[in-house]
């Protein structure tokens, strides 16, 4: 259970993302609507983020049995807590990342539309992050 909530934090750095980079949004829509579909960008960004966390989740809830089990050892649990934090903090860092940056890229990118490719390129990277913690995760939940 405790390792289903670690890896949740993900989901509060992909709702910091969505909500950082909604607040943007919501001033390019102000000014220029048009640009609207393109600079939904982030928040898919920040969507997917959640997801790591969702698959990393089932897979340690799938070891799990019932309350009285009885093969479920000491090293497994750590295994599984460290898979947990190891999605849960890159992915929080990821999120917080997105969302800055989807925030003022999107506002610049009212601006001056040449910046549109270098804002994707550093949300990628910023995504990436939680794609090694997910790596890492994996790598973990493997060994348990």
């Amino acid at each position: 259970m405790m390792q289903e909530i670690l890896s949740s934090r993900t989901g509060i750095g992909a709702a910091y993302g969505t909500a950082k980079s909604g607040i943007g949004i919501a001033g390019v829509g102000t000014y220029r609507p048009d640009l609207i579909m393109k600079s939904l960008i982030p928040v898919v960004m920040s969507g997917i983020i959640a997801v790591y966390a969702l698959v990393i989740a089932v897979l340690i809830a799938g070891d799990m049995g019932p309350p009285p089990q009885q093969n479920y050892s000491l090293f497994t649990g750590f295994m599984h807590l460290a898979s947990g934090l190891s999605v849960g903090l890159a992915g929080l860092a990821a999120g917080y990342a997105i969302g800055i940056v989807g925030d003022m890229g999107v506002r610049c990118y009212m601006q001056q539309s040449r910046i549109f490719v270098g804002m994707v390129l550093i949300l990628i990277f910023g995504e990436v992050l939680g794609l090694y913690g997910l790596i890492v995760g994996l790598i973990l939940h493997s060994k348990s």
